[in-house]
């Protein structure tokens, strides 16, 4: 599975990475905030979050939004 890191610029295309790599972000650290873009699918961060408490570990995900329009907003995702 991959999914979109958060944009660092608004005209420009969200950098992808799977979930091997996420894996091995959280592994390396006990506490891991990741930033995803508004493009990723809903299901795929639900499967990510069943991925991660099949693990053991804890997850929370929240909609944070950066500005005043419908589409400007990035879901962050906190795993312990």
């Amino acid at each position: 599975m991959e999914l979109k890191l958060a944009r660092t610029e608004l005209d420009t295309k969200p950098k992808k990475i799977d979930l091997k790599k996420i894996t091995e972000i959280v592994e390396k650290s006990h506490s891991t905030i990741l930033y995803f873009d508004r493009e990723n699918s809903h299901k795929d961060l639900l499967a990510m979050q069943d991925h991660f408490e099949k693990e053991g570990k804890s997850f929370y995900m929240s909609e944070v939004k950066f500005g005043l329009s419908a589409n400007e907003y990035m879901y962050s995702v906190h795993i312990l």
